[in-house]
């Protein structure tokens, strides 16, 4: 059954770094193509990432690959700083600016295009909203207009009914991107205070944790695990089966 398309496809090659918008990208076993391979280890925390809950700055730092996706290794990944610095993953200058901002020692970390761990990628391979979902959080939120950006979505999806939170029916169930990609839909992804973190200044807005908790049991968006890899683009038609 045809349920939509692909509005944007966003990966987020830094952990924590603002994603880039794509419009085609591949498919792999872990999730979209280079998602979350690259992470700053908080050395203050053994084991841990640093992440936006520790610095919230983190989401005002853009990360994009520069170059044509390969199997062999990574393309350079282009980073821009708040202030407009443009640099490259392992500056050296890149790690001391995080350590100076966040007050935290800092060590890079990365993962090969065949295999990102679950963890640096949250809980799951794929993570997904809908227009609809979005647009009827703003109602609940009454605030401004939801920035989809704030929840770190891989893939928006825009539906041909426009029922808010329908992708919760869809637990169990197996969805079809374009040609090749299945996956399918396990479960909600509960929220956190990442939310609350304006992508464009940083700024914390509580009321709109408080409302995804109050409205939708904290939870919003669903979780997506890979079962046929292949690549999609923006604008794929979107097919959900049993």
């Amino acid at each position: 059954m045809l349920i939509g398309h692909i509005e944007e496809i966003v990966r987020h090659p830094v952990k924590s770094f603002r994603g880039e918008s794509v419009a085609e990208t591949n498919v792999m076993e872990y999730g979209l193509y280079g998602d979350r391979s690259h992470a700053f280890a908080d050395d203050t925390r053994k084991g841990k990432y640093l992440t936006i809950t520790q610095f919230p700055e983190m989401v005002r730092y853009s990360a994009r690959f520069a170059g044509e996706e390969a199997m062999s290794e990574y393309p350079s990944i282009e980073i821009t700083t708040p202030e407009g610095k443009v640099m490259n993953w392992g500056d050296a200058a890149l790690a001391l600016e995080l350590e100076e901002k966040s007050k935290r020692k800092v060590s890079l970390l990365s993962y090969t295009p065949e295999n990102v761990p679950l963890g640096a990628i949250e809980e799951e391979h794929i993570q997904l909203v809908t227009d609809a979902s979005l647009e009827k959080l703003k109602e609940l939120w009454g605030e401004s207009a939801v920035d989809h950006r704030r929840f770190r979505p891989n893939l928006i999806l825009s539906l041909k009914d426009k029922t808010p939170f329908i992708e919760e029916s869809w637990f169990g169930k197996r969805i079809k991107i374009g040609t090749e990609v299945e996956l399918q839909v396990n479960r909600h992804c509960e929220r956190c205070m990442i939310v609350t973190v304006d992508p464009d200044n940083a700024e914390r807005s509580p009321s709109l944790l408080k409302t995804v908790f109050k409205e939708r049991q904290n939870n919003f968006g669903v979780y997506a695990s890979v079962i046929k890899t292949g690549k999609i683009h923006s604008g794929d038609e979107v097919h959900l089966f049993d």
